[in-house]
């Protein structure tokens, strides 16, 4: 039996360019960021990445137009907090990018083994996944700065 390693991810970041209103975003950093390898294509990544910036960019319609209705022509101009430089908005969004992402490419790339080794592995990816789809619903409520859920009696 031979083994064959994951493709190495590239190490050449390459930048998505955003509406301007919103940050472009490096595919370089996703990798990094979310431990992804490069069994994920390129390309693969790309569309993923690019799915989930319109996904959020879609919820965030409101957000941004009252943004720019207050004269901000982008998110690193709305002002907030800063963490290690930058704007916590801005760290939101990414995460909420990232988080999408990564929850989309879980589903997708469930492990082929059959083996038990295989099926503990894909009920862990689908525990994962369910704490990413929180965590981006979280970092979208945490640009609009509003609380992580809202709860109505009816």
């Amino acid at each position: 039996m031979k083994f064959v390693a994951p493709e190495q991810a590239p190490d050449t970041p390459e930048l998505i360019e955003n509406t301007p209103f919103w940050p472009d975003l490096n595919l370089a950093d996703f990798r990094s960021v979310m431990r992804t390898d490069g069994t994920v294509t390129g390309p693969r990544l790309r569309q993923v990445v690019l799915t989930a910036i319109s996904e959020v960019n879609a919820e965030l319609f409101h957000f941004r137009t009252r943004q720019q209705q207050r004269g901000f022509s982008s998110l690193a101009d709305v002002p907030a907090e800063k963490l290690a430089g930058q704007s916590q908005i801005v760290h939101h969004y990414r995460n909420a990018v990232w988080c999408w992402a990564r929850a989309v490419l879980n589903e997708r790339y469930q492990d082929y083994d059959a083996t038990a080794a295989g099926v503990k592995r894909g009920e862990a990816l689908e525990d994962a996944t369910g704490d990413l789809w929180r965590d981006a619903r979280w970092a979208i409520s945490r640009v609009q700065d509003l609380p992580h859920s809202i709860v109505e009696l009816i």
